[in-house]
């Protein structure tokens, strides 16, 4: 349960960041869209989408996550919400996220390819490292704690699109500068990258044991599935093996095991 623990004023510091950075991240799309400044998120990523797709309403997600994103920010920085360990362990890596995918549109609006995929595995690695070693204070929540809904569900769900979007940026960007190796052909560089996927994605769905996490990976590979069902079937059925065993995984993991192992 949340530590009823007053935050002290380096604390509130810390939470006034992660309020700052949520912000940003959730800013910065609305103002790149609005202003029409640079590329779009989809025009930038339809330069090297010859390898790996994902359809267009797959990244509908963001709503979801951005509304995870602000109802975390706010309720960590409230007066009355007391720290705790997982507040302050994950509260900087939080706000790098958020920064993250915040810059993230700023790059892709300027076109800086190289620079998005840095930007991109530097948001995911800030975020997901940190939620693996606090694994075990995840897992021993109870399922309506409220650190869960609100902090583990938020950072779980960014996390997880994360784990789809950053290599699909990788080889969206390698694609665009002719830059893919000739071992393999492009489609199974693409089936690669799936079962890559899949498999990091069933490892720490197996740490985290939260369905928060698995649910953004496989809409992602889903969203590979019907793009790219017509002209690549392998690669499309490939995708959708890997969304149907990580739901199964991430329900079997969250809701089937015994809630007392954890905490013994």
């Amino acid at each position: 349960m949340s530590s009823i623990i007053r935050p002290t004023p380096r604390q509130r510091t810390r939470r006034l960041v992660v309020l700052a950075a949520a912000l940003f991240a959730i800013v910065a799309p609305l103002v790149q869209t609005l202003t029409g400044l640079g590329l779009t998120q989809a025009e930038f990523a339809a330069d090297g989408n010859g390898t790996l797709r994902v359809a267009g309403y797959a990244f509908s997600i963001w709503g979801l996550i951005y509304a995870g994103i602000l109802a975390y920010a706010v309720r960590q920085a409230l007066p009355q919400t007391g720290e705790s360990p997982l507040l302050t362990r994950m509260g900087l890596p939080s706000a790098v996220a958020f920064f993250g995918i915040g810059f993230w549109i700023v790059v892709a609006a300027m076109n800086l390819k190289a620079a998005s995929v840095a930007v991109i595995f530097a948001a995911l690695l800030a975020l997901l490292l940190p939620l693996l070693t606090v694994s075990g204070a995840v897992r021993a929540l109870p399922r309506m704690d409220r650190e869960r809904l609100l902090l583990v569900w938020p950072l779980a769900a960014l996390a997880g699109w994360l784990t789809v979007a950053a290599p699909l940026n990788l080889i969206t960007t390698v694609t665009a500068f002719g830059a893919l190796p000739t071992a393999l052909s492009p489609s199974l560089w693409a089936i690669v990258a799936i079962v890559a996927v899949t498999v990091v994605a069933l490892g720490v769905t197996a740490s985290l044991r939260t369905l928060a996490y698995p649910l953004p990976v496989a809409w992602g590979l889903l969203g590979a599935f019907v793009a790219e069902q017509a002209e690549k079937p392998a690669m499309a059925f490939t995708a959708l093996a890997g969304a149907v065993v990580l739901l199964i995984a991430g329900v079997l993991l969250s809701f089937r095991l015994r809630p007392g192992v954890e905490r013994a």
